[in-house]
């Protein structure tokens, strides 16, 4: 639905500042998980009373949410708001397909890591899966917090043997994803219940986390061909999970909603087969 008169014209007149149209771009470029309040002010370079003043505003309008974590205000764009008011603009349908295409363009790419112990089963399934079913939408990660030498050759055949790309598919400790100059993460999944005692790193304040426990290959006892199906059983739970993720409504969620959605997902039965332990 097109929004009305009265909503466009309350969001036309929150934009009709430069500072505060500088921080909303500020915003969409973040993503759905936005930034700290602070941060906001820091890169535009705006004493933080006047980023408060212009980020209430725009909260006011629809157009940016917040939400606390700890000491810090988070502010994320309401790319919902952002569609219907481009709809409102063109008076069209957003189906249409020039105003798709905007819409997509809107849409940021999400970074995505899977955890696991040795980065050498189930989060390259994982990273392999996301990068096929999330198109450019995703861009999916995998590390380990002892990573293995290499992914296991079963899990690098099986996926092959599904049509996977397996060439860039190597095992890494999730130390790679720490620090400075490290990729942001926009969701960090773990695929295991205890990453062998050891507390995940910090991956950044606006990583949304989720738990996905499943079973670890390389504990299981099983026959080649028990393995095999086991392998199996794995890629068809995370392909189910991970096209119902692809599929949420990331636009419409705040940052509290989509860990609920992670964990529903998650919480997915999965039936092993005689021989793991």
């Amino acid at each position: 639905m097109i929004m009305e008169m009265m909503d466009a014209a309350r969001v036309f007149s929150a934009l009709s500042q430069d500072s505060r149209l500088a921080v909303l771009r500020l915003l969409i470029d973040a993503g759905p998980t936005g930034l700290p309040a602070g941060v906001c002010a820091e890169r535009l370079r705006l004493p933080a009373s006047t980023a408060s003043f212009h980020l209430a505003a725009l909260e006011r309008a629809d157009l940016v949410q917040s939400t606390r974590q700890g000491r810090q205000i988070v502010y994320a764009a309401r790319f919902f708001m952002l569609r219907q008011l481009l709809a409102f603009v063109t008076e069209l349908a957003p189906s249409l397909p020039y105003i798709a295409e905007e819409t997509a363009r809107m849409t940021p790419a999400f970074n995505v890591l899977f955890l696991c112990t040795h980065n050498a089963a189930r989060s390259i399934m994982a990273e392999a899966i996301l990068t096929k079913v999330g198109g450019e939408r995703f861009r999916a990660f995998s590390a380990g917090s002892a990573p293995a030498e290499a992914p296991m050759p079963e899990v690098l055949a099986k996926l092959a043997t599904l049509g996977h790309d397996t060439s860039l598919l190597h095992s890494k400790s999730w130390s790679v994803f720490t620090g400075p100059d490290a990729p942001r993460m926009d969701f960090v999944i773990a695929l295991c219940d205890v990453l062998q005692g050891q507390v995940c790193p910090d991956f950044g304040a606006a990583a949304v986390t989720g738990a996905w426990p499943l079973p670890d290959p390389a504990k299981f006892n099983g026959s080649a061909a028990e393995v095999s199906t086991l392998l199996n059983e794995l890629y068809a739970s995370l392909r189910r999970r991970l096209e119902i993720f692809v599929s949420l409504p990331f636009a419409t969620l705040d940052r509290m909603a989509m860990r609920a959605r992670l964990d529903e997902i998650g919480a997915g039965p999965f039936v092993a087969r005689a021989g793991a332990v």
